[in-house]
Protein backbone atom coordinates (compact mmCIF):
# COMPACT_ATOMS: atom_id res chain seq x y z
CA UNK A 1 0.00 0.00 0.00
CA UNK A 2 1.19 3.43 -0.98
CA UNK A 3 0.79 6.78 1.32
CA UNK A 4 -0.35 10.04 0.32
CA UNK A 5 0.01 12.74 2.92
CA UNK A 6 -1.99 15.97 1.67
CA UNK A 7 -0.19 19.09 4.13
CA UNK A 8 -0.49 22.76 3.43
CA UNK A 9 -1.95 25.82 5.49
CA UNK A 10 -5.10 25.66 6.44
CA UNK A 11 -7.74 26.24 3.97
CA UNK A 12 -6.13 25.40 1.09
CA UNK A 13 -8.39 22.38 0.41
CA UNK A 14 -6.77 19.50 1.79
CA UNK A 15 -9.77 17.63 3.35
CA UNK A 16 -12.12 18.40 -0.10
CA UNK A 17 -8.57 16.81 -1.92
CA UNK A 18 -8.63 13.95 0.36
CA UNK A 19 -11.91 12.86 -0.17
CA UNK A 20 -12.13 13.29 -3.55
CA UNK A 21 -8.82 11.64 -4.55
CA UNK A 22 -10.63 8.86 -2.47
CA UNK A 23 -13.38 8.50 -4.22
CA UNK A 24 -10.96 8.58 -7.70
CA UNK A 25 -8.80 5.60 -6.37
CA UNK A 26 -11.71 3.71 -4.75
CA UNK A 27 -9.62 3.94 -1.43
CA UNK A 28 -10.26 5.80 2.04
CA UNK A 29 -8.78 8.49 3.68
CA UNK A 30 -7.71 9.58 7.06
CA UNK A 31 -9.52 12.52 8.18
CA UNK A 32 -7.57 15.01 10.12
CA UNK A 33 -7.62 13.97 13.74
CA UNK A 34 -7.48 17.49 15.37
CA UNK A 35 -10.38 18.64 14.30
CA UNK A 36 -12.51 16.02 16.35
CA UNK A 37 -10.49 16.73 18.85
CA UNK A 38 -10.66 20.22 19.43
CA UNK A 39 -14.20 20.83 18.98
CA UNK A 40 -14.70 18.27 22.06
CA UNK A 41 -11.96 20.70 23.97
CA UNK A 42 -13.76 23.16 27.17
CA UNK A 43 -11.33 26.09 26.30
CA UNK A 44 -8.57 26.89 24.10
CA UNK A 45 -5.87 24.18 22.80
CA UNK A 46 -2.60 23.82 24.63
CA UNK A 47 0.75 23.06 23.63
CA UNK A 48 0.79 19.28 25.66
CA UNK A 49 -2.77 18.81 23.61
CA UNK A 50 -0.40 18.52 19.97
CA UNK A 51 1.10 15.47 21.37
CA UNK A 52 -2.41 14.27 21.89
CA UNK A 53 -3.50 14.85 18.27
CA UNK A 54 -0.55 13.74 16.67
CA UNK A 55 -0.95 10.22 18.41
CA UNK A 56 -4.49 10.31 17.71
CA UNK A 57 -3.58 11.31 13.87
CA UNK A 58 -0.98 8.07 13.72
CA UNK A 59 -3.75 5.66 15.34
CA UNK A 60 -6.90 6.67 12.64
CA UNK A 61 -4.07 6.38 10.49
CA UNK A 62 -3.07 2.97 11.29
CA UNK A 63 -6.85 2.20 11.51
CA UNK A 64 -8.37 3.26 8.33
CA UNK A 65 -5.12 1.78 6.40
CA UNK A 66 -6.38 -1.78 7.25
CA UNK A 67 -9.14 -0.96 4.66
CA UNK A 68 -7.36 1.29 2.08
CA UNK A 69 -7.05 -0.15 -1.40
CA UNK A 70 -3.59 -0.01 -2.63
CA UNK A 71 -3.17 4.08 -1.42
CA UNK A 72 -4.45 5.36 1.86
CA UNK A 73 -5.26 9.08 1.07
CA UNK A 74 -4.21 10.94 4.69
CA UNK A 75 -5.46 14.43 5.06
CA UNK A 76 -2.55 15.82 7.30
CA UNK A 77 0.49 14.15 8.80
CA UNK A 78 2.40 14.98 11.63
CA UNK A 79 4.25 17.70 9.90
CA UNK A 80 1.53 19.94 9.65
CA UNK A 81 1.15 19.37 13.74
CA UNK A 82 5.44 20.26 14.04
CA UNK A 83 5.24 23.71 11.56
CA UNK A 84 1.58 24.47 14.04
CA UNK A 85 3.81 23.97 16.98
CA UNK A 86 6.58 26.26 16.53
CA UNK A 87 4.27 29.27 14.57
CA UNK A 88 1.91 28.74 17.86
CA UNK A 89 4.70 27.79 20.82
CA UNK A 90 7.84 28.00 19.68
CA UNK A 91 9.25 24.52 19.73
CA UNK A 92 7.68 21.36 18.79
CA UNK A 93 7.56 17.98 21.34
CA UNK A 94 10.37 15.59 20.66
CA UNK A 95 8.18 13.09 20.09
CA UNK A 96 6.66 14.33 17.29
CA UNK A 97 9.85 15.02 15.61
CA UNK A 98 10.74 11.00 16.57
CA UNK A 99 7.05 10.08 14.69
CA UNK A 100 7.85 12.13 12.03
CA UNK A 101 11.18 10.44 11.33
CA UNK A 102 9.72 7.13 12.07
CA UNK A 103 6.87 7.15 9.47
CA UNK A 104 7.40 7.16 5.84
CA UNK A 105 4.96 8.84 3.01
CA UNK A 106 5.37 7.72 -0.84
CA UNK A 107 3.91 11.58 -1.90
CA UNK A 108 3.17 14.80 0.17
CA UNK A 109 0.63 16.68 -2.03
CA UNK A 110 1.49 20.33 -0.72
CA UNK A 111 -1.39 22.43 -1.18
CA UNK A 112 -0.96 26.15 -2.02
CA UNK A 113 -3.12 29.29 -0.90
CA UNK A 114 -4.73 30.08 -3.87
CA UNK A 115 -8.21 29.36 -2.80
CA UNK A 116 -10.08 31.92 -0.83
CA UNK A 117 -10.22 32.04 2.65
CA UNK A 118 -13.58 30.42 4.84
CA UNK A 119 -13.83 31.26 7.86
CA UNK A 120 -13.87 28.65 10.36
CA UNK A 121 -13.76 28.55 14.06
CA UNK A 122 -10.42 26.49 14.57
CA UNK A 123 -8.71 28.78 11.71
CA UNK A 124 -6.41 30.92 13.37
CA UNK A 125 -3.83 32.38 10.24
CA UNK A 126 -5.75 33.86 7.20
CA UNK A 127 -2.45 36.88 6.81
CA UNK A 128 -0.30 34.30 7.12
CA UNK A 129 -1.37 31.63 4.79
CA UNK A 130 1.87 32.26 2.15
CA UNK A 131 4.17 32.71 5.08
CA UNK A 132 2.95 29.29 6.50
CA UNK A 133 3.16 28.16 2.38
CA UNK A 134 6.69 28.62 2.58
CA UNK A 135 7.30 26.91 5.72
CA UNK A 136 5.54 23.90 4.75
CA UNK A 137 7.84 23.81 1.23
CA UNK A 138 11.10 24.43 2.91
CA UNK A 139 10.56 21.61 5.60
CA UNK A 140 9.09 19.36 2.72
CA UNK A 141 12.44 20.55 0.63
CA UNK A 142 14.68 20.31 3.67
CA UNK A 143 13.39 16.60 4.33
CA UNK A 144 14.19 15.63 0.60
CA UNK A 145 10.58 13.75 0.96
CA UNK A 146 8.66 13.34 -2.76
CA UNK A 147 6.27 16.28 -2.92
CA UNK A 148 4.16 18.06 -5.41
CA UNK A 149 2.68 21.25 -5.28
CA UNK A 150 -1.02 21.75 -5.70
CA UNK A 151 -2.06 24.52 -7.30
CA UNK A 152 -4.61 26.09 -9.23
CA UNK A 153 -8.32 25.87 -9.68
CA UNK A 154 -10.19 22.69 -8.11
CA UNK A 155 -10.54 21.20 -11.32
CA UNK A 156 -6.45 21.70 -12.03
CA UNK A 157 -5.63 20.50 -8.06
CA UNK A 158 -7.75 17.13 -9.22
CA UNK A 159 -6.15 16.71 -12.31
CA UNK A 160 -2.64 17.34 -10.96
CA UNK A 161 -3.17 15.22 -7.92
CA UNK A 162 -4.38 12.05 -9.94
CA UNK A 163 -1.62 12.94 -12.16
CA UNK A 164 1.01 13.12 -9.22
CA UNK A 165 -0.47 9.63 -7.57
CA UNK A 166 -0.81 7.66 -10.96
CA UNK A 167 2.53 8.69 -11.88
CA UNK A 168 4.03 7.31 -8.27
CA UNK A 169 1.86 4.35 -8.56
CA UNK A 170 3.89 3.25 -11.89
CA UNK A 171 7.28 3.40 -10.32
Amino acid sequence: MKKIAIIGPECTGKSSLSEMLAKHFNTTWVPEYARSYIENLRGPYQQSDLLKIAHGQLRVEDEWAKDANKVLICDTNLYVIKIWSEVKFGSVDPEIINHIQSRKYDLYLLTYVDIPWEDDPQREHPDKREYLYSLYYNELKQQQVPFVEIKGSFEQRRKNAIQAIEKMLVR
